[in-house]
């Protein structure tokens, strides 16, 4: 596929909207509106007893308050590790001295252009937060049992945090079945 046409409709300080077309070698053509995000950055911060920072937070697409990982956009050229480790300070006030690549997926590629990249984050050191001004950020400690059960009882119903989780608990089965069959 080639894009054959890409025309701005509209933007702001967080995304940018496009109409594109694209085509095919045998002429089939794609027309789409899509959201452009510079992509994201995300944080599963794990301190010395293994416990989850989540952070909750008002989001007006989804018209609640959600408990989820901390996370941000990506500022221009600004690796996701990069940002990873000022959006954990800015939102937290934590920084990590041991970075993890986790997983990078596509937030919703129908329509959206945003990929998020995410990192575990250990070796915590405690600072104070810098939260922009539109925002109110509760910050709280969770166990990895916590975490699970809210997932599975639908609290936690944000897919960057469920999939941070997941690919957490994944690593960790595979570093214990490792042990087990040394």
């Amino acid at each position: 596929m080639k894009i054959t046409s890409s025309r701005e409709v509209f933007k702001n300080k967080l995304f940018t909207v496009v109409d594109e077309v694209a085509q095919d070698p045998d002429g089939f053509e794609i027309h789409r509106s899509i959201v452009r995000h510079p992509g994201s950055a995300v944080m599963l911060a794990i301190d010395d007893d293994q416990r989850i920072l989540l952070v909750k937070q008002f989001r007006l697409p989804a018209e609640q308050y959600l408990w989820e990982l901390p996370a941000g956009r990506l500022d221009p050229g600004e690796s996701p590790l990069q940002a990873a480790k000022r959006e954990l300070r800015e939102e937290t006030g934590y920084q990590a001295a041991n970075w993890t690549d986790l997983a990078s997926f596509w937030a919703s590629p129908g329509y959206v252009g945003e990929k998020m990249n995410v990192f575990l984050a250990t070796g915590l050191t405690e600072g104070k937060p810098e939260a922009m001004e539109d925002e109110r950020i509760e910050i709280r400690w969770f166990s990895k049992a916590d975490v699970q059960k809210m997932i599975r009882d639908r609290e936690i119903s944000d897919a960057k945090t469920m999939i941070g989780y997941f690919m957490y608990a994944e690593r960790g089965s595979r570093k214990e079945s490792a042990a087990t069959h040394s």
